[in-house]
């Protein structure tokens, strides 16, 4: 799995406008590692910025970020050279073109279930004559530079969420919607719409046979395909099948996760260490303390 090596700090220009780096990591055939932001906090958001992923997904559907906290985050991100993304609550534009003003350099948009709902997605997010979004980038020009109206049709993502039965019935014609970079898995949303079972990383046969039906159709329409992973492993499996866009678990996850395991370990050590001394007079050793 090819992934970008450039440090932090490296601004780089394409066509007067700040490079998008998830963009050109995809056009050199590299799988972009992405992070995921719940905690509604410019801190956390800095802090996971400078843990080097190439990109940060801001979460505003799930995530308990709203507009107030997101333009801050986006400050935040911006002190390295890691995308930032954010994911919208649904389909609509005020939020969308808000968050792309704000200095969001691409927009998921969940349960994208038809082509006309894809196509409203992506005229969203373009501005004329590709779509219908408002114009007054206030933030984003300070972000991307004096170029970013001229770009930004460009250099912006558009990734489409695909999670339900329904959508399943409809890759080929979601896909095929002109100005759509990308789709991405939603396994749990897939898995609950499919099987009636929400899970990360899911192993059902069902669900992981439409995992490997949409990462096809995605190559037969040249788009980006990524998916919501939990752990590592699962996300090289999924980068071996064909995704190209792993996100891994989110801050809240890796916050509690990280968390417990502390915890746990230092309520261990005590039991561990009297266990070993018991060990050491038993046969005769001696003690350390």
């Amino acid at each position: 799995m090819r992934c970008c090596v450039e440090g932090h700090g490296k601004r780089r220009e394409i066509g007067g406008v700040r490079e998008n780096k998830v963009k050109s990591i995809w056009a050199t055939g590299g799988t972009v590692v992405n992070g995921w932001l719940g905690i509604p906090s410019s801190v956390s958001a800095e802090n996971m910025a400078h843990a080097g992923w190439d990109s940060l997904v801001i979460d505003m559907q799930h995530g308990l970020v709203d507009y107030s906290s997101a333009v801050p985050m986006l400050q935040a991100i911006s002190t390295t050279d890691t995308v930032p993304m954010a994911r919208v609550p649904w389909n609509l534009p005020d939020l969308m073109m808000k968050t792309l003003d704000a200095g969001a350099y691409g927009i998921v948009c969940p349960m994208i279930n038809t082509r006309e709902q894809c196509a409203e997605f992506v005229a969203n997010c373009r501005y004329a004559p590709q779509g219908r979004r408002s114009f007054g980038p206030t933030r984003a020009v300070w972000y991307a530079g004096t170029d970013y109206a001229k770009r930004a049709n460009d250099t912006l993502i558009t990734m489409a969420m695909i999670e339900t039965e329904e959508a399943m019935g409809n890759l080929d014609a979601i896909m095929s919607t002109p100005g759509l970079d990308s789709i991405y898995v939603g396994p749990a949303d897939l898995g609950l719409s499919l099987i009636g079972v929400p899970s990360p990383d899911p192993t059902d046969a069902r669900v992981l046979g439409a995992i490997r039906t949409i990462v096809e159709a995605a190559r037969r329409h040249n788009v980006v395909a990524g998916i919501h992973c939990f752990s590592p492993a699962y996300g090289k499996m999924m980068a071996d099948l064909g995704y190209r866009f792993i996100t891994l678990a989110s801050d809240n996850a890796l916050l509690a996760n990280m968390a417990k395991q502390t915890v746990a370990q230092m309520r261990e050590a005590p039991q561990a260490a009297a266990a070993t001394e018991t060990e050491r007079a038993a046969a005769g050793g001696k003690s350390l303390y």
